[in-house]
């Protein structure tokens, strides 16, 4: 069977998805979205460079609206990247390469969103407060403080990706 634009489409074998199902047992004790942990496992062992929204949810016998939704999701969070092919205006994705890394790259939007948010419960009424001002402080220098951190660590994994021995990992 061939998808949207005209690549063959892959097939799970067995093994394949009974793997998707365990990453995706394991995403969803996260809190996270079980069919967001189901995409994103399948496009993580896809060899196609990518697929359409339409064949992952075939692959994973799942409704176009749950994919639909995953796929946003997982995008805006940085875990999946959108494709375009020239004159098809259908949806395709693909996992990056270096999904954690792209998803801690990502993180600083949500970050600076929790840090403005913090600040403007500040400026309410509320936030002056002694009980909420100090809960809201500290989630603000939480917050700050981890922006700080987070660049360095998003430095220090790629010096360690680009230098670890692939050997090392297996």
């Amino acid at each position: 069977m061939s998808n949207d634009a005209g690549r063959q489409a892959p097939e799970l074998d067995p093994d394949a998805r009974e793997w998707v199902e365990s990453f995706a047992t394991v995403w969803e004790q996260t809190a996270a979205s079980r069919v967001e942990g189901r995409v994103l496992g399948l496009l993580l062992i896809c060899d196609a460079p990518y697929l359409s929204a339409a064949d992952i949810a075939r692959l994973l016998n799942a409704s176009s609206g749950a994919v639909s939704t995953a796929t946003r999701s997982l995008t805006g969070a940085g875990f999946l990247q959108k494709h375009t092919v020239t004159g098809d205006r259908r949806h395709y994705f693909r996992a990056d390469d270096d999904v954690w890394g792209s998803f801690l790259a990502g993180e600083r939007s949500y970050l600076h969103r929790t840090m403005q948010i913090l600040r403007d419960g500040l400026a309410l009424d509320a936030g002056r407060r002694p009980g909420p001002r100090t809960r809201l402080r500290n989630a603000d220098r939480y917050m700050r403080w981890l922006e700080k951190y987070h660049r360095k660590m998003l430095d220090d994994w790629r010096a360690y990706r680009d230098t670890v021995d692939d050997e090392e990992d297996t």
